[in-house]
């Protein structure tokens, strides 16, 4: 199989990675995107020997073509519209592993191209769920969940009639910060939120686990993947991080889907799909887990998690005034410019500063995400 790698320096690519090493006979990378980590894409290259490559900058392409006059390179954009759409349309599959707003274009394009889309840019579905549900129907092509918790359900779901599902359960760690109170939160640092208890993730998604808007952009993302109504998602705190989500069926039976948190066994079962491979990862030692446990996500606690839930379902803009407050709030706390509750009044601010759109388009999209940026940049930089 062809892969179309985009984000490939960052985790979730760089796991990807890992697992086309196990298969070296089974994939075969055809394309790479990176952003800034220009070292990190030159050992890809070295490695790999993709026929394309896309880098953020301009300044970054000219240095790559440089030192591979004969390899086919971009930038921006354009590039990873380009590396999603590279090449005729055969066994191939494209793997959005992009962090933020700017991976919805290029699955919009691959989609296009007809080609499959192993996804775990979950701003795609929660920003331009609307959209892509209507071209996904149209082209005939398949998203194949990445993340944990929505290749769980998927795989709970396998060979089961849709109409009988009574609810879906996503579980959550509960990120860095579950055991804080909210004046401890006052107090606490860049290094401290990114001191994740069970998963290595990436910067942006580690804090959007403390701030648990990780947990409400995947509720949003499973009602458009499942095609389930959000009054039929409910959200559970899970420590272990063992159970990656359950699904109830009408008759009351619950299917849970198990394993040690290790995001490579999710991407190696999207790759793979509908089959599934040999993984080289620990196997589950229930005798020495002893235990699992489930509690109540309190609102209160993590109040992010109910005004993404009730951004997505109002849908429109909203959703995407909500992601982009999100990511730029993120970047700014990442950069120690705001506090880590300032994340939460911020995209408060944002969502009652701009108005709902609900006759959505592409281009409304990405311009409603450049002002909310901008204003959020502008105010707090």
């Amino acid at each position: 199989m062809k892969l179309f790698l985009l984000g490939a320096t960052g985790n979730i690519g760089i796991q990807t990675l890992d697992i086309v090493r196990q298969n070296k006979d089974k994939y075969e990378v055809v394309t790479v995107t990176g952003n800034f980590n220009l070292k990190k894409l030159q050992e890809i290259i070295d490695e790999f020997h993709p026929a394309y490559v896309s880098i953020g900058r301009e300044c970054d392409a000219v240095t790559l073509k440089k030192l591979y006059p004969s390899l086919e390179i971009g930038y921006g954009e354009e590039g990873l519209k380009k590396a999603a759409t590279y090449g005729k349309k055969g066994n191939d599959l494209v793997v959005n592993a992009i962090v933020g707003s700017a991976g919805l274009s290029p699955t919009i394009a691959a989609i296009k191209k007809g080609r499959n889309i192993a996804l775990a840019n979950k701003e795609t579905l929660v920003i331009g769920g609307e959209i892509i549900k209507e071209l996904l129907l149209k082209q005939d092509v398949k998203i194949i969940p990445v993340d944990s918790e929505h290749s769980a359900i998927m795989q709970c779901l396998k060979n089961e009639d849709k109409t009988a599902i009574k609810k879906l359960i996503i579980t959550a760690s509960g990120g860095s910060f579950r055991d804080k109170t909210k004046e401890e939160l006052k107090t606490v640092t860049v290094k401290d939120a990114l001191l994740h208890p069970n998963w290595t993730m990436g910067a942006k998604i580690t804090i959007d686990s403390a701030t648990m808007m990780n947990k409400g952009l995947e509720v949003i993302e499973a009602h458009y993947l499942f095609d389930v109504e959000y009054d039929q998602i409910e959200t559970v705190l899970h420590k272990e991080s063992i159970v990656h989500s359950l699904v109830e069926f009408k008759d009351t039976s619950v299917i849970a889907h198990l394993g040690n948190p290790d995001m490579r066994v999710p991407i190696n079962y999207a790759l793979s799909y509908p089959e599934r491979t040999a993984y080289n990862g620990k196997s589950l030692d229930l005798v020495k887990l002893g235990a699992l446990h489930f509690e109540p996500l309190s609102n209160e606690q993590f109040p992010l998690l109910k005004i993404a839930i009730d951004a997505g379902k109002s849908k429109g803009l909203n959703p995407t005034t909500l992601n982009a407050a999100n990511e730029a709030a993120v970047n700014l706390f990442l950069n120690g410019k705001i506090t880590f509750l300032q994340i939460e009044e911020i995209i408060v601010e944002c969502l009652n500063k701009f108005k709902n759109d609900l006759e959505i388009t592409l281009e409304k999209i990405i311009d409603r995400d450049k002002k909310v940026k901008n204003y959020i940049y502008r105010k707090y930089s």
